[in-house]
């Protein structure tokens, strides 16, 4: 009984041992069939095989397998946003695959299949999407890696779907993130060249020649963008800095004038227009918009600083004015409302700086504000934030 028992161990684990030997046959006809899933499993036995690996055909197969679970799985995602992905990296594997097939054959083909070199030229709309998704992850090594390979595959050839920008734009703010700008400025012009619209493109390159102080580089892009987006709010706001920023304040003052407040619709947008009205002292027109910024976006530190800043320039000119009417001799009862203006102002400029100092705690220029109120306010507090202050002064 023993050695029968022996037997039929031995009998299945040839069975399975013969079911999972690499076969480019097998992995073909999973993939005629159409069960990728299963094609999958068996190309890369094929490609992890010391004899199989070296054949041309074994990674021609494997590309045109993982393009279409890429195929597969993007259209799902598109059908359902809640679909979760089972082969993240099949577009980088499908390229790699690709590429690979033509090192070994550049004339490789087989029945049904995409060639190597065509079927790399259509990748990029996946290696796109997989790009992105590592971005959004803040995986920016392997964001560079894929969205590199994007790149290749679409200036091939003239691409069948234009990106208008797009690709080069994410590439771009990759590069961004890693702290390659030399790269990033040619990938940034590349998108303006691809036929981009995005302003933040625009902005990108602006920034960098101000950097630069390369002014008839900044003019060029400024009326590209101009031209490309004449009615684009950020457009505009990046023509108010620009005017600014070469000194010219009294056509920056008429460009503010013409925005009108009421058409911003995202908080960025009510941030930048407030900073200007606070270049020029409007206060109260930039307390006003930072209210509106507020309510949208309630735990933004440049908001709730910006605030602190409005309020505290509104203590200082009641108290500037109850000091005023009190060198005048003036009515007693005026000079006692502008101290209580002051007062209160400085209260609630402390305040949104506190609601400020808890997203970014270590903000000197904002610890500085808050520990000369507070020895305006006689508060303890003072003493608390010189404290912290000489700590990280250290």
């Amino acid at each position: 009984m023993r050695k029968h028992l022996l037997l039929i161990v031995n009998i299945l684990l040839l069975v399975s041992l013969s079911a999972q030997k690499p076969s480019l046959t097998k992995a073909y006809n999973s993939y005629y069939d159409k069960d990728y899933d299963k094609a999958k499993e068996q190309i890369d036995l094929c490609a992890a095989d010391e004899k199989l690996s070296v054949k041309a055909q074994t990674w021609l197969y494997k590309g045109n397998i993982e393009l279409l679970l890429a195929n597969r799985e993007y259209n799902e995602k598109q059908k359902d946003e809640n679909y979760q992905i089972r082969y993240p990296n099949a577009p980088v594997e499908a390229y790699d695959a690709f590429q690979k097939a033509l090192e070994l054959n550049p004339k490789v083909e087989a029945l049904d299949m995409m060639g190597a070199q065509e079927a790399l030229k259509q990748l990029y709309p996946y290696l796109l999407v997989r790009g992105v998704d590592q971005l959004i992850a803040k995986d920016y090594t392997g964001a560079e890696t894929t969205l590199r390979k994007a790149v290749e595959s679409y200036e091939m050839a003239p691409p069948q779907y234009p990106m208008n920008g797009e690709l080069y734009y994410y590439y771009a703010y990759t590069l961004e993130s890693l702290g390659k700008k030399d790269e990033m400025m040619r990938y940034y012009q590349k998108a303006i060249d691809d036929g981009s619209q995005n302003p933040y493109v625009f902005g990108k390159l602006i920034d960098q020649y101000k950097a630069d102080n390369d002014r008839a580089n900044i003019e060029k892009t400024l009326a590209m963008a101009k031209a490309k987006n004449p009615d684009n709010m950020s457009v505009k706001l990046l023509e108010i800095d620009y005017a600014y920023w070469s000194g010219d304040s009294v056509k920056a003052k008429r460009l503010v004038d013409q925005i009108d407040p009421q058409v911003l619709k995202t908080s960025d947008e009510m941030v930048n227009v407030a900073n200007f009205y606070i270049k020029e002292k409007r206060y109260e027109e930039a307390d006003r918009l930072l209210a509106r910024a507020n309510r949208i976006d309630p735990n933004n530190f440049v908001i709730l600083y910006n605030l602190g800043v409005c309020n505290y320039s509104f203590s200082e000119y009641y108290f500037n004015r109850q000091n005023q009417l009190a060198i005048q001799q003036g009515d007693k009862t005026e000079i006692e409302t502008a101290k209580e203006l002051s007062e209160r102002y400085l209260a609630s400029a402390a305040d949104y700086f506190e609601q400020a100092r808890r997203l970014q705690p270590n903000d000197v220029n904002l610890l500085n504000t808050l520990r000369a109120i507070y020895v305006r306010q006689q508060s303890p507090k003072a003493d608390e934030i010189d404290a912290l202050i000489k700590q990280l002064e250290k």
